[in-house]
């Protein structure tokens, strides 16, 4: 009885164990639901896993499928996010507690009953369940929320070099303020409509009626809240991140603010997407994202800057391999901005240059290419964040050495070869026909598919080993949970 109490205690009482169960969930997830993508249908292995596991696979009802396991995914996402937030950041033990309790509690609920219902039948007392974890999740964030106010005298910042108003309130704690209740203000975005199924409205996915001439109002919600989701998600990411770095100084100053009024203006451009604002919402969505994205340049900078001065303190006057070498030498340091600026390249730059092009280039395509283009947009998005997650992961779990190497450089490198794959398989047609692509679409294929392979073998051995680890009496698991129950006090 004690071996389980032990072990549950350090899985859901302290912040590296709470993520670890996040992000095996994920991988168990994503490894067994991907096993019914495209490649795995031509080789068969689709049909064998959907009759080992009793999966009910009616054609008809896919977009429901889909949407749900997104949610799922999403979920606990955003659960290793809320984690991470309450171990960087002031808030009463009390809070702290609880609020991680209702996530989790929330994240698992809608993991296990949503995919239940959706793949396994569809008993509607799951679907009861999987909104109600939905709805924990919501609560959860609204607790986040009030627990993040930067008014409150005991979290104003008293270090100088860090950004705050001249009565000494916290801008970056202003920041994660903002993002947390646009968070929570964006997922009515989705509730709404998703509380009229059944009476006028119905389910799709939103690369499917991206050509429709004519859209509804809830259809415009729906792909304002995917768009918004998915940029908050990223947004308070890029926030934890130059947390953990211990982002400060004049880029520090400049940065936060920045990310205030991207946060704020991008939501409201998305939310204008619904109402009669929607001919000059994505004006409004293109002035609110220029700021968090140069938010994002600041840290890169800053951050580079640092590494390379931590790397040639020694040398009187380092050259530029020398430098490069600094840069280079820690890949989960190095790592989460690197994505960040890589995504530029296959995400937001692409993004804005299709919205940018769209009438004259991207509609005159095909509709498929234009679905491939949307679908793998936000697919590598969602993939880039994962990444960086499972950077700083390594770096809690206190990867040195050749681990550390190995780990780090093995998700980049992995990662940026699927991501990069899939990039030019997305805008293939802005330079080759379609009478030629076979050749190209092969070779894409296959890097797509040894990316990400072995992106989640190498996420296997890790969680491998974690599972080892926590059956052992005095495992790592036990340093981890001791050290952090002994600083359980404000940080």
């Amino acid at each position: 009885m004690q071996f389980i109490k032990d072990r549950f205690t350090y899985l859901f009482n302290s912040t590296k164990g709470l993520i670890l169960v996040a992000i095996a969930m994920v991988a168990m997830v994503t490894a067994v639901w991907g096993m019914l993508s495209g490649p795995m249908a031509e080789w068969g292995v689709r049909e064998v896993v959907v009759k080992l596991l009793g999966m009910d696979m009616v054609q008809a009802e896919r977009e429901g499928r889909i949407i749900i396991l997104y949610h799922s995914i999403a979920m606990a996402i955003v659960a290793i996010e809320v984690y991470m937030v309450t171990s960087l950041l002031k808030m009463k033990p009390l809070m702290k507690t609880v609020i991680r309790a209702i996530i989790t509690v929330g994240y698992i609920v809608t993991m296990v009953f949503g995919l239940a219902f959706a793949y396994f039948g569809h008993n509607w007392a799951f679907h009861g369940v999987y909104i109600a974890g939905l709805s924990l999740m919501f609560f959860g964030g609204v607790l986040l929320t009030i627990a993040l106010w930067p008014w409150n005298k005991e979290y104003y910042q008293p270090d100088k070099d860090y950004a705050r108003t001249k009565n000494g309130v916290d801008v970056e704690r202003m920041a994660f303020f903002a993002t947390a209740l646009t968070t929570v203000l964006s997922a009515l975005f989705g509730a709404v409509p998703g509380s009229y199924f059944g009476n006028g409205f119905q389910v799709f996915l939103a690369e499917n009626v991206i050509r429709l001439p004519e859209k509804t109002t809830m259809q415009f919600a729906i792909i304002g809240h995917l768009h918004i989701m998915l940029a908050l998600i990223s947004i308070m990411l890029t926030l934890i991140i130059g947390r953990w770095l211990e982002f400060k100084g004049i880029w520090h100053k400049i940065s936060m603010p920045l990310m205030i009024l991207g946060t704020i203006v991008l939501n409201l451009g998305v939310w204008g997407v619904a109402t009669p604002l929607e001919p000059i919402a994505h004006m409004i969505i293109y002035v609110g994202a220029t700021p968090s994205m140069l938010a994002a340049l600041f840290l890169l900078i800053w951050s580079w800057n640092r590494l390379i001065q931590e790397g040639t303190a020694h040398l009187q006057k380092p050259n530029i391999g020398q430098k490069i070498n600094a840069l280079l030498r820690d890949p989960l340091k190095f790592g989460p901005t690197w994505q960040m600026l890589f995504m530029n390249f296959t995400t937001s730059g692409i993004g804005i240059f299709m919205a940018v092009k769209l009438d004259e280039i991207f509609r005159v395509w095909p509709a498929r290419e234009e679905r491939i283009e949307l679908t793998g947009h936000w697919h590598v998005l969602s993939a880039i964040v994962a990444t960086i997650i499972l950077l700083y992961y390594g770096d809690m779990l206190g990867f040195k050495g050749k681990l550390r190497q190995l780990y780090g450089w093995g998700l980049i490198i992995l990662s940026d070869i699927a991501f990069a794959a899939v990039t030019i398989f997305e805008m293939k047609r802005l330079f080759i026909s379609e009478a030629e692509q076979q050749p190209l679409v092969n070779v894409l294929m296959y890097a797509m598919d040894f990316g990400l392979a072995m992106l989640l073998l190498l996420l296997a051995c890790v969680m491998v080993w974690r599972l080892v680890d926590l059956f052992k009496k005095k495992g790592r698991w036990t340093e981890e949970v001791d050290q952090e129950l002994s600083q359980e006090v404000w940080k």
